[in-house]
């Protein structure tokens, strides 16, 4: 056989595993076993249907059952029972020491991984290698009984039955799709929910150095600057409590699928996939609908020139909000960053419940909110 991602049985595509990834599956909920070394079936379904006993299949639990299934001492097994694995029951091959080296040189993507990492246990930050390595999406699915990868987001969540409890807990705990964006829409809406990082410089900065000029040429320039630094200063403050008041509503939020569909669009979707490239920067629709109210506010409490240096302020403190947090996620940083970038996976990856801070801790400190080293998140009961 070819050593590729995939082989073929009765026109089926099957994938290459590792021996590591077929010993995962080793309890009731997901058991896996192989036979002659090579090929793979997952037995979950039929435990409770095996004449002999749940027990007996699950001693075998990600292991190689071809020596007995031969044994005239436990049970002689019949063709029959051959050829139901091979028909129901086979879901991949396993791949040969030489044939995992060989599928790592080759698919430096990490679409087949020898060693599955499961990031979903919070703890202390995984190493930045890791960060990005596909989800094993079948075993999640089948250890969470949340979402399928593979399947419309948006849709999964709105029909869902979860309690709340349920929701919050596993949409904090990260996963990654590993071949670009998982499908959220999965219909013509779904390029609207993706947003490349450079859409927000681009379209946004020529608006803001606009509405700046408006006060910069009609005000004292000195007025114009004091104006421009406290909006910029009441942005951080609005960066932390949008954060922390608003995407993670969380615990104050309904016990309705509706409410679940709301928070997953607006962050939780960030959180379930946060490296994923084209849903870390808000939506220009998006922006729109929260820049709104404060834009006319603004220009309700102040005057119209003194309003335009102010909301020029706090808009380029939210372009480089977003800019950042695309950075934090995705590229290497000097030290104060890389510190910064440190925190803010560690939201992520440690204890969503703190660290709201994106661009600096400031309010973190100020509200008693620093994420700290020994700060793990603890699920409640």
């Amino acid at each position: 056989m070819s050593v590729s991602e995939t082989s073929t049985y009765n026109g089926r595509r099957l994938p290459l595993l590792s021996k590591s990834q077929v010993s995962l599956h080793a309890s009731e909920k997901s058991c896996w076993v192989t036979l002659y070394n090579r090929k793979i079936y997952d037995v979950t379904n039929f435990l409770e249907e095996h004449p002999a006993g749940a027990e007996l299949i699950l001693e075998w639990a990600g292991k190689d059952i071809t020596e007995i299934l031969a044994d005239p001492v436990s049970h002689t097994h019949s063709e029959s029972a051959y050829e139901m694995l091979d028909d129901e029951m086979l879901i991949g091959y396993l791949a040969t020491a030489e044939e995992e080296d060989e599928l790592l040189e080759k698919h430096k993507d990490m679409e087949v991984v020898p060693e599955p990492v499961d990031l979903t246990e919070f703890g202390d930050l995984p190493p930045e290698s890791l960060l990005e390595v596909k989800t094993d999406h079948s075993y999640d699915y089948q250890k969470h009984k949340f979402l399928d990868l593979n399947k419309p987001l948006l849709k999964q969540v709105l029909f869902s039955n979860w309690t709340k409890e349920f929701y919050l807990d596993q949409v904090h705990r990260p996963r990654h799709y590993g071949k670009g964006s998982a499908p959220l829409f999965g219909n013509v809406l779904e390029p609207f929910s993706l947003t490349a990082w450079w859409v927000v410089p681009v379209l946004w900065l020529p608006v803001n150095f606009y509405i700046f000029s408006i006060g910069w040429k009609n005000q004292s320039h000195l007025l114009s600057i004091i104006m421009w630094c406290i909006g910029l200063f009441v942005w951080t403050l609005l960066e932390y409590s949008l954060h922390r008041f608003l995407f993670h509503l969380d615990h104050y939020l309904p016990n309705h699928q509706f409410a679940f569909t709301l928070h997953f669009l607006l962050h939780g979707i960030h959180h379930y996939l946060p490296m994923d490239k084209m849903r870390l920067v808000m939506p220009p629709a998006l922006f729109v609908v929260l820049c709104y109210p404060i834009g006319k506010l603004v220009f309700f409490l102040l005057p119209f020139y003194p309003a335009c240096s102010g909301f020029a302020g706090g808009t380029l403190g939210y372009i480089m909000y977003d800019t950042t947090h695309y950075a934090l996620h995705h590229s290497k940083l000097p030290k104060y960053l890389q510190e910064l970038k440190t925190y803010h996976l560690e939201h992520h990856y440690k204890n969503y419940e703190l660290g709201f801070g994106v661009t600096s801790k400031f309010w973190d400190r100020v509200f008693g909110t620093v994420l700290n080293p020994e700060d793990v998140y603890q699920k409640k009961n």
